[in-house]
Order: structure tokens, then sequence, then C-alpha cells
């Protein structure tokens, strides 16, 4: 009877033991185990955290208690961790090393991961697709050959070190194509299209069970995506899941997610897509209407039939008083979250 007892308290400390992680500083906690690979995405863009930390920015708790980012997003109900990939940035952030680094502490807190190719040294939205440096002077032919070792690339490093991301993106907010001039979707839709495919075969070249999304910005635009997404069909390209970035207001955030949905849902029926919400934000001053537009937005995209939402991510939360001039943190000034991120809890 003794024996029996002592053996199932051995059992129990050694799977407690199983589940406890180390966080980059050292300190010890418990995680959860980690969601499916097809369960509901709730997640964070924290790209700019090694930076942040490497400028001694710190970050709380609710109740103040200084803790690890990943650590305090898990209890806030975040289970996947968004991340930008430069090819060659000056700081040398969000360089495939530093990639590496966050996806590991991602991994280590049993959150899943998506990366995302800007495929330039910089920002890449709808106002700039610039071609990294070492890129420059190269025809369409050997842009696609580029993308598609710099994908590789990338991707194999994570995948030496344990990492499949469950998601990737080919290109950031590629309203109007990528890697200018050459693949402006206006002036060359076909040349834009097989910059994608380039990507897209990459990316199952290496992982074949991650989604590759391309993903626009305004997400409640349907005469946009429609135009996108028309013109990558009809030249070839391919795709799993159809991207989109939610900016609203505080006003106008309930109007615009109702364009949302009826783009959503068109997409679905247009074109058979998942859809995800890959960046979301709202500004820092308007936590509660903030928490509002974030609840009704999971529950609509939630809400597309079979299952074709796939989640949300809330674009650098914890990037607190206006880090970087960015004014749509869902943490306040002192370093702690907001009520914002209560729309992730269950």
């Amino acid at each position: 009877m003794k024996q029996t007892k002592w053996f199932a308290i051995l059992v129990l400390l050694f799977v407690i033991s199983a589940g406890c992680k180390k966080t980059p500083k050292g300190d010890t906690f418990l995680y959860s185990q980690p969601d499916p690979i097809g369960t509901y995405a709730k997640g964070a863009d924290v790209s700019w955290v090694s930076e942040m930390e490497a400028s001694a920015k710190k970050f709380y708790n609710n109740a103040g208690v200084a803790e690890d980012l990943f650590k305090i997003l898990k209890g806030k109900g975040i289970n996947a961790i968004r991340l930008r990939v430069w090819v060659n940035p000056a700081s040398g952030y969000c360089n495939t090393a530093d990639v590496l680094t966050k996806a590991r502490r991602a991994r280590a807190a049993n959150m899943r991961v998506m990366i995302d190719f800007h495929y330039s040294d910089s920002w890449a939205d709808p106002g700039q697709q610039t071609k990294p440096a070492a890129w420059l002077g190269q025809d369409i032919s050997a842009l696609k050959t580029s993308v598609y070792k710099h994908t590789t690339e990338v991707l194999t490093t994570l995948r030496n070190a344990n990492i499949i991301p469950e998601w990737v993106q080919v290109g950031n907010e590629t309203n109007n194509g990528m890697l200018w001039e050459e693949g402006k979707a206006s002036l060359n839709m076909k040349n834009f299209a097989d910059l994608v495919l380039s990507g897209y075969n990459a990316v199952k070249a290496v992982n074949p069970d991650s989604k590759v999304v391309v993903h626009i910005s305004n997400g409640y635009d349907n005469a946009l995506f429609r135009w996108m997404f028309d013109g990558l069909k009809s030249n070839g390209a391919k795709w799993d899941v159809i991207g989109m970035s939610m900016y609203p207001t505080a006003s106008n955030w309930s109007a615009r997610n109702t364009q949302c949905l009826s783009n959503m849902n068109d997409m679905v029926s247009r074109y058979g897509s998942e859809v995800m919400i890959c960046e979301l934000g709202m500004p820092a001053s308007e936590p509660v209407a903030a928490k509002a537009f974030i609840s009704d937005l999971i529950a609509k995209n939630k809400s597309l039939p079979n299952n074709k939402g796939l989640g949300v991510f809330y674009w650098e939360p914890q990037s607190y008083a206006s880090w970087n001039g960015y004014g749509m943190a869902a943490f306040d000034d002192t370093g702690k979250p907001t009520v914002a991120m209560d729309a992730f809890l269950p």
C-alpha cells in the first residue's frame, strides 16, 4: 500500500516537472500543454520583444509583478505567436537568428508559431514594398529564385530547431504586390502571382503541413480583396489562407466588423479559403472599446462556415508607452495588460 502511494507521488512529480519551462531569464513556471494544431488561434505579434528587452523594458502582470512576456500573454489566453522576418536588417532585429530566438521562446511557452516574411530589409506594407539591398537589380526570374531561397533557408533553420510554423505568410500587407516595381500587382499581376507561388512552393518543400497565407490590409474592403485574389487565382498563384488586417477606431469598429464579416464570408464562398485576422489593433487610449472590438471580431471569424475562421492576432500588444511611436498597444504605460487583452480569455 505504501509502495503504491509513493509510486503515485513520484508519477505526479514527474508530470509536474515535465510541464515546467525556464524563461530566458532562468525563472521556472508551469505552462499548460500546447493547443493542438488546428485549434482556434488567439495570437500576438511580439516581434519587438527582443529589441524592447535590450532597451531595458520590462513587462508586468496585472498584479504589478515583473514576468516574462510570454508567460503574461499565456495567462491572457494567447496560444500563438507571430514573428516577422526581414532579409538583412541594419539593426539585426528580425533577422533569421533573432526570429529563431523568439520562436524558441514561443515553443518553450507551448505556443504555436506564425512566420511573416516581408521580403525586405525593413517594413513592407501597403505603402512600401522595397526590395532587399542584396536583391537590387534582379529581374523577375532572379527575384523568384531569391524568394524561394530565402524562404527555404529561414524555415530550414527553424525546422532544424524542431520548430514547424503552423502558418507562413508569403509577403506582408501586399495590397499592391511586393518587391516593387517588378512585383507590383497593379503593373503586373502575373509577376506578383509568380512570386507568391515561389514562396508557396518553398514553404511546402520544407514543411508540407504549414499553411500558406496571403495577407492584405483593410479586411473590410471586399472590392480590394476580390481584385487581389481574382488576379492571383487567374495567374496561377496558390495559397491556403487569406489573411487580413483590421485597425478601426473606437467610433467605427462595429461597422467595420460587419463589413469584415461580409468580406470573410465572400472569401470562403468565392475561393474556398480559410480566413485569419493576421493583425488587429486599436488606439491604446481606448481599451474598453478595444476589448469589445476584439471579442466581436473573434465571434465573427469563428462564425464562418465549416470552421474556415482560423484566428486573430493582435499586433505588438506589449509595445507600451508608444514604443517606436506606435500608439495601439494593449498594455498600459506601466507595462501591464489593459482590459483589451481580456478579450482573448476563454
